[in-house]
């Protein structure tokens, strides 16, 4: 393809995404679906083989974007390349395909491995020195190379004592072996990075362009649930030690909203082009009532889509899980600025009370392309764009990445949205 004939293409895909992103119809439904697992498999590669080759990785890629032609470029395998980094740090909190110890399969994706780092009996040491726990505590516990922080108290240290005492402290042979390795790691990830800019180029290049503008963030709640207490603590805790969730969810929104408003400011210039996102994790249907959801989760969501969208970018929220009680919360934003992607939802309610208010993506059942037959996953694309795409305002996506797939599902998928989803 010659480049005018690229760049006319990235430049109509997108014309079409962002069209569809404000609430309006393009040519057609977009069609952004999550396919790097079933790139993976589908050119006879495994999760482990990318997970230590970056680089095999960016070819599966645009492998993929050259046969199937999507509208966007296809998001890169969270683990891409970090094997041999994994190897190093020795992280207590992830298992990986292709590690020596073989915890989980070569084709899955990486397992975060859930305990709660913040103990009940560390929590008056958190409040009253935040970078001590995280020293002595935290990190620790979440990477063996990090284990000799633990024998770093730093309640001893004090500027005017001199650098000597540093010194010492960080001179140990333990610490000495951790900081070099830190910088072997370093080097590592610029590595991956520059691999990763090569690719995103060369997919430019061809005409796919990617939206996300380095916008974005975890909401404090997510935060204190995933990697501070843990799913069931938070849990208890929502009900045993409520003060505390405010004053760690209260503290950490604004530091999250400084950095979303210098994110934004760096990057104005791609407002018209690109998205801020958030990706949420906790405050799917049964997780929290109603009361707890409002006061302990929206409010500051709200707050962080209100910055993105404020600063003039389009948001994309992507939610996992169940999200139907959720909807009415949903239509408290900026009008035709926000992008709501749903792994599982009412999407017939979602699209009555948010049609006027903001874009819809996904609510495809991925599982539908993997496991079912070429007619059900026909019928199922046309149930979606017959509730989804009128009046524009919906991008077609599973809910969740396709892994392993028939070819023959992948490709009727792909030719009924280009076919049905025209305007």
């Amino acid at each position: 393809m010659s480049t005018e004939n690229a760049r006319a293409e990235y430049d109509a895909r997108v014309k079409r995404v962002m069209t569809a992103a404000a609430n309006k119809e393009p040519d057609r439904v977009p069609i952004m679906p999550g396919m790097m697992p079933f790139a993976i498999d589908y050119y006879g590669h495994s999760m482990a083989k990318v997970t230590y080759d970056a680089k095999l990785g960016i070819d599966v890629a645009l492998k993929f974007l050259d046969e199937f032609k999507p509208d966007s470029a296809v998001g890169f395998y969270s683990g891409e390349g970090t094997g041999p980094i994994n190897e190093l740090s020795r992280p207590k909190n992830n298992a990986w395909p292709g590690a020596p110890d073989k915890r989980i399969p070569d084709n899955s994706y990486h397992q975060f491995i859930e305990f709660p780092v913040l103990l009940e009996e560390e929590m008056d040491f958190y409040e009253r020195d935040y970078t001590g726990w995280t020293l002595q505590k935290a990190f620790p516990k979440v990477s063996g190379l990090l284990d000799p922080m633990a024998d770093w108290n730093t309640s001893d240290l004090e500027f005017n004592m001199g650098v000597g005492m540093l010194a010492a402290q960080l001179s140990r042979p333990e610490m000495r072996n951790m900081i070099e390795t830190l910088w072997k790691i370093d080097d590592m990830y610029k590595e991956i990075r520059a691999i990763q800019a090569e690719g995103m180029a060369k997919m430019e290049e061809m005409g796919f362009p990617s939206f996300g503008a380095g916008i974005g963030g975890a909401v404090p709640f997510d935060s204190y649930s995933d990697f501070y207490r843990g799913t069931l603590e938070s849990m208890m805790d929502m009900y045993e030690r409520r003060d505390f969730i405010e004053r760690f969810i209260d503290e950490r929104i604004v530091k999250t909203l400084a950095r979303m408003k210098a994110a934004a400011k760096a990057n104005e210039h791609l407002k018209d082009s690109k998205w801020g996102s958030i990706i949420l994790h906790k405050g799917m249907d049964g997780f929290m009532n109603e009361e707890q959801y409002a006061n302990l989760y929206w409010k500051h969501l709200q707050m962080m889509i209100n910055e993105i969208t404020s600063a003039g970018f389009k948001c994309y929220v992507y939610t996992e899980g169940p999200y139907t009680s959720r909807i009415d919360h949903l239509t408290e934003v900026d009008k035709n600025m926000v992008v709501y992607h749903f792994e599982e939802v009412d999407l017939a309610l979602a699209k009555k009370k948010l049609g006027d208010m903001a874009c819809i993506a996904g609510g495809f059942p991925a599982w539908i392309v993997e496991q079912g037959k070429k007619e059900q996953v026909i019928d199922e694309v046309k149930r979606v764009l017959d509730i989804c795409a009128p009046g524009g305002g919906y991008i077609f996506e599973g809910g969740y990445s396709f892994g392993a797939a028939p070819i023959e599902n992948v490709m009727a998928m792909f030719e009924t949205v280009l076919e049905y989803g025209v305007y």
